[in-house]
């Protein structure tokens, strides 16, 4: 299987998942303001962008352990994993597969609790939607949901209208399955940023105020003016913010 990835900069590793139907360069306000200081390692999750579509079902564990074998690879053993979304799921799972390799965390407009039976099958008709029209149709549906109106969506819109229709779909249907991180954030003892876009109608500001009330000495920052993406709606609070991290995990 090939894993694109982008590995620039140098210094203390941060390494950044994206989420779903995006790709890499969703995280490129980060990478240009970070990378000047560290180490960014951005990898297009198996399925998406530019590594290797894999029909069926991908599971979150699969996503972690293939970001554990790039790192293998690249030699680097402790660092910084952030996601967004369904990368926010991978970052836990990471997490309880390899705590000890977690220097600290971002978990952005993310979900910890399993999936409802309602979404198991709204996630399996969706991968099967996918797969017989594409994924322009998804992407123009959700374009308001995951930017706030009033915010540049074309880089979200061009990412959703690329991404591999079966990748996303075998992404889908293992985020059906996943299991439930609840608990494990009770576990965690690294610094811990959980950020919200303050009009995120997918992870709502109350799910991120009870994750960061189950991390132990978490920061919550709800970026104000955006959706699911604040990381691209809004860059420069959301780097004001994932610096305060970085410097609390790097003194």
């Amino acid at each position: 299987m090939l894993t694109a990835y982008d590995d620039i900069g140098s210094g203390n590793p941060i390494v950044l998942i994206h989420g779903h139907p995006f790709d890499r360069t969703m995280w490129r306000p980060q990478v240009e303001r970070f990378s000047q200081t560290h180490r960014l390692i951005v990898p297009d999750l198996r399925g998406y962008g530019e590594s290797t579509v894999i029909p069926g079902k991908t599971t979150l564990d699969m996503f972690a352990a293939d970001v554990a074998d790039l790192l293998d690879v690249l030699g680097v053993e402790k660092f910084v994993l952030g996601g967004l979304s369904m990368g926010g799921q991978i970052v836990m799972d990471f997490h309880r597969q390899f705590p000890e390799r977690v220097a600290g965390l971002l978990l952005a407009d993310t979900f910890p609790g399993a999936e409802t039976p309602e979404g198991v099958k709204a996630r399996n008709d969706m991968a099967d939607r996918l797969e017989q029209e594409g994924m322009a149709p998804y992407a123009e549906e959700v374009q308001w949901k995951m930017v706030a109106r009033g915010n540049d969506s074309e880089h979200v819109m061009r990412m959703m209208k690329n991404a591999p229709p079966e990748g996303a779909a075998a992404a889908l249907r293992g985020r059906a399955e996943r299991p439930d991180y609840t608990e494990l954030l009770r576990t965690i003892s690294v610094p811990t940023l959980v950020v919200v876009g303050e009009l995120d109608e997918y992870t709502p500001v109350d799910v991120a105020q009870h994750m960061h009330t189950l991390i132990p000495g978490s920061e919550l920052v709800v970026i104000p003016n955006a959706a699911h993406m604040p990381n691209l709606e809004r860059p420069a609070e959301f780097n004001e913010a994932f610096e305060r991290l970085l410097n609390t995990v790097w003194v």
